[in-house]
């Protein structure tokens, strides 16, 4: 049976991080797509609903709470969303959007290995 690599949304209006992310991530066996606000992130989950979604906070446009909000709301929340968001914040913030798991920013890759491992493991 050939295995689709699993698909990881990585929200964030930093496009600088979230290229980085995306490399990451792929050269561990996720395909990553990125998205620069909750509006873009919206129209990439109807393309395909994503095996979890790293979900910045703070964005212009569409920001994290209301993407939540409206993802919540249409999907039932049917991939985890992992807040990456600034450290003090980030329980914080993924407690108040019902979110799976938080890594607040600066975080290793490892931690978001780890992370993803728990919430979207490869090979699944």
């Amino acid at each position: 049976m050939d295995h689709q690599p699993r698909t990881v949304l990585v929200v964030d209006d930093d496009v600088e991080l979230a290229s980085m992310v995306e490399l990451l991530l792929e050269e561990i066996g996720y395909r990553a797509v990125s998205a620069r606000d909750g509006k873009e992130a919206l129209e990439k989950v109807a393309e395909e609903m994503p095996a979890a979604i790293l979900l910045d906070m703070r964005m212009p446009g569409m920001n994290g709470w209301e993407f939540a909000r409206q993802f919540g709301a249409r999907y039932d929340h049917r991939a985890p969303i992992i807040v990456l968001t600034a450290g003090e914040d980030a329980r914080k913030d993924a407690q108040e959007i019902d979110a799976d798991d938080y890594l607040g920013k600066p975080f290793e890759f490892d931690d978001l290995v780890n992370v993803l491992a728990r919430h979207a493991p490869l090979g699944t």
